[in-house]
């Protein structure tokens, strides 16, 4: 499959136009925001142990930094907000401009154009998470690092990153309306991270199937530092199906056609 071609023009695409620079731009500021609150909160935190030894045993930036800088309401509204942004103008774009017919007919399979977009979209998340290892960096500066839980909490981030894109492609590939793509993805993902929030109250069976449907179940692990293979397998089950209808979605206009 002929993926490289896609892969370089969605690159290309991104990094030429204010997009993506408007996206890290936002990114950086918001998350820098929060970094500075669990930052100071957590050098107070330092300095109120130094008194009370006992308290200071349980003291990790992991936990009281970098996880909830990740993991915190206002931080996941921006991930949910921020991939829709990424992900709606890669199909929906090429259908309203009338290329999509265009690039159907050069030999490239639907495969290729599937993952070169999706593998472009990823490239850019990557590049955000990239960005923010200038945080654990300034930390590493003033008090060491457990680089094992670090690692395992960047490795959910960026399998979660891996699924949003997929949803995100899918949805762009059934509209040609950017902003009914980018609607359509929040709020699918909203719909999947907050699946399991009515777990506790369905209970039994359907309580268990809810608990695993949700992202925000599956992430959670990661950002304990503990990596199950159970929630590795759910993102890539997630990425694999949204992937898959993508296709599915690309072939059946190819047969209309």
């Amino acid at each position: 499959m002929r993926i490289w071609p896609i892969y370089k023009k969605e690159l290309r695409l991104y990094f030429t136009t204010p997009l993506a620079w408007a996206i890290l731009f936002v990114f950086m500021l918001v998350m820098g925001f929060f970094f500075n609150l669990y930052f100071n909160f957590f050098a107070r935190l330092s300095m109120q142990s130094a008194m009370n030894p006992g308290m200071g045993r349980d003291l990790t930036v992991t936990e009281y930094v970098m996880r909830p800088l990740f993991s915190g309401f206002l931080s996941v509204i921006l991930f949910l907000s921020l991939t829709p942004a990424i992900t709606m103008r890669l199909i929906a774009e090429e259908r309203r401009n009338g290329t999509l017919e265009l690039l159907m007919t050069y030999p490239v399979s639907d495969g290729a154009i599937v993952l070169g977009k999706f593998l472009g979209a990823l490239s850019l998340y990557a590049v955000m998470l990239a960005a923010t290892l200038v945080y654990p960096a300034m930390i590493w500066y003033f008090t060491p690092l457990e680089w094992g839980a670090l690692a395992t909490l960047y490795l959910g981030l960026f399998v979660l990153g891996a699924a949003f894109m997929a949803v995100g492609l899918f949805v762009s590939s059934v509209t040609e309306n950017q902003i009914i793509a980018a609607l359509g993805t929040f709020m699918l993902l909203l719909i999947l991270w907050a699946i399991g929030w009515g777990a506790e109250n369905a209970g039994g069976a359907v309580g268990d199937i809810l608990r695993d449907l949700s992202v925000s179940e599956h992430l959670d692990n990661f950002m304990k530092g503990v990596i199950e293979s159970r929630d590795v397998v759910y993102f890539v089950l997630l990425s694999a199906v949204f992937l898959l209808l993508s296709l599915l979605s690309l072939q059946s206009r190819r047969w209309k056609g």
